[in-house]
């Protein structure tokens, strides 16, 4: 669609990997409740990335995580026990990524390929490689090495930085909406991945494209 685009930037979490996978073990430690617990995780997760940027007290996203998982347990006052905990934390490393995801990958071996996450590597790391994805991207790049969250200008410089690119060389690919105003907002071209069917934030930044799943990236290779 576009050979000015020179690298292929993708999200992780709702983008390549389904983050409600880890319902399946609360649904083991808390009786049914994981899918709630989900939920109310991932919004808290989201809430405190954010407010963190705008108070200007920067935490690694792991600990975000886990202050997140906190919250979402007392809310649903649900038993707070450090062994649960740490094993839902490390669901986080194992979520499923979706279906077409590799197939997908697979044929955009003749771009660069990268990864940029609100995700600390400490995170990330484990999750692509236990994953098998490791074989298609030539970068990993989090937020933690500048410590800025996503969808903050100031953090998408990096991937120009790492990359070597300029921002209308880079086709950026995520399912949150928030995000893809931030990267459009940046000056990436941006492909939003709704896999939830929502409309598009109002804030002036629409999408260069919209999918419904990563199938419909290709139209860009």
């Amino acid at each position: 669609m576009n050979n000015e685009i020179k690298a292929f930037v993708f999200d992780v979490y709702g983008t390549l990997f389904d983050v409600h996978s880890v319902k399946k073990k609360g649904d083991e430690l808390y009786e049914g409740k994981g899918e709630e617990l989900s939920k109310v995780w991932r919004q808290k997760q989201l809430e405190y990335s954010f407010l963190r940027q705008i108070m200007g007290s920067y935490e690694s996203f792991l600990t975000i995580t886990r202050d997140s998982l906190r919250y979402a347990l007392h809310s649903l006052e649900l038993k707070d026990v450090k062994v649960h905990e740490d094993a839902l934390i490390a669901e986080y490393t194992k979520l499923s990524h979706y279906p077409e995801t590799e197939k997908v990958l697979s044929q955009l071996n003749h771009k660069k390929l990268a990864i940029f996450s609100n995700g600390s590597h400490d995170m990330l790391d484990p999750l692509i490689k236990q994953s098998g994805l490791s074989p298609f991207f030539d970068h990993v790049i989090s937020v933690d090495e500048g410590k800025q969250y996503k969808p903050s200008p100031a953090s998408y410089t990096l991937v120009l930085k790492e990359l070597g690119v300029k921002r209308e060389e880079v086709l950026f690919m995520s399912s949150n909406g928030w995000d893809i105003s931030g990267a459009k907002n940046f000056g990436f071209r941006a492909a939003w991945i709704n896999r939830g069917g929502l409309p598009e934030e109002e804030l002036g930044l629409s999408p260069d494209s919209i999918y419904s799943d990563l199938n419909g990236i290709l139209e860009w290779k």
